[in-house]
């Protein structure tokens, strides 16, 4: 699962350097960090709609995601790091120990 959002951010990087006409991607890319957080804030919004309505959920997640990795690259955040986070918040929980028992 991990390795589908991994792919998706390679694809995320390469649109980074495109030409802004040809890739919905590259014009969020292009309008800059404002511009990203006010789509994924949009995106979020809608989710929200759906996860009160109990329609079109997934679809929703996967647009706020989507938008989230954007938002993460245009502020140079890199996905692998926020990965890290999680899994030391993994062990921090104890999560790992009791799996293993």
């Amino acid at each position: 699962m991990s390795e589908n959002l991994i792919n998706l951010v390679k694809i995320i990087r390469k649109r980074k350097n495109k030409d802004e006409d040809k890739s919905y991607t590259s014009s969020l890319l292009s309008g800059g960090l404002s511009k990203c957080i006010d789509k994924m804030e949009e995106e979020f919004g809608e989710l929200k709609e759906a996860l009160n309505n109990n329609s079109n959920i997934a679809h929703e997640a996967a647009d706020t995601i989507y938008h989230l990795l954007v938002t993460l690259e245009v502020a140079d955040i890199k996905f692998e790091d926020v990965l890290k986070e999680l899994e030391s918040r993994k062990k921090q929980s104890g999560i790992e120990e009791k799996n293993n028992r």
